[in-house]
């Protein structure tokens, strides 16, 4: 069995229809570093992070405690949009959220595809900093779920998800390791 430790990024600066590659805010900032403390004490493991801005100012701290370099993959990434405007992709996504796996396209299929592939593939006990959507995805794979939105993970949230004999199974939802953090 391998653990794979899903975390939301932090509180990002700006929303997905505000700024395409926005880093944390302050709040962000301290919910990436009490990270440390909410992880560290399960021994150093391998962080791979989306190549957004705020998932990597996320795993920051914890990779600099655990003293390693965070891999960058495009495989955990932000669900890919068809809208380059930014108020047409806030009114994209909040359509899609809406919608089930069953009524996606064919892009978005091959996206989830990916994601799921890159979690199966992950052989060590992982933590792995990504997006509300592709930690859903993953959540609704695990449970059967259709839905494209299973649950709704805070910012720096940490998901346990694992993977046995090729199958991905939920062992803990989203609790928020930063609740106290304001």
């Amino acid at each position: 069995m391998t653990r794979l430790l899903l975390v939301r990024h932090a509180h990002p600066s700006a929303n997905w229809d505000h700024d395409v590659d926005a880093g944390l805010d302050g709040l962000g900032d301290r919910q990436a570093r009490a990270l440390i403390g909410a992880l560290a004490p399960n021994g150093s493991m391998p962080i791979v992070t989306s190549p957004l801005r705020r998932t990597r100012e996320t795993a920051a701290p914890l990779a600099e405690h655990w003293g390693l370099t965070p891999l960058v993959a495009d495989a955990v990434g932000e669900i890919p949009s068809p809208v380059d405007d930014l108020a047409g992709r806030g009114a994209w996504l909040r359509t899609v959220l809406a919608g089930r796996w069953s009524d996606a396209g064919p892009e978005l299929h091959r996206w989830r595809r990916v994601l799921l592939d890159a979690l199966h593939a992950i052989v060590v006990p992982t933590v792995v900093v990504s997006h509300y959507v592709a930690i859903n995805t993953a959540v609704g794979a695990a449970a059967g779920d259709d839905r494209l939105v299973t649950f709704s993970p805070g910012h720096a949230s940490i998901t346990e998800l694992a993977v046995d004999d090729g199958v991905l199974r939920v062992v803990a939802l989203g609790a928020e390791a930063t609740t106290t953090i304001q």
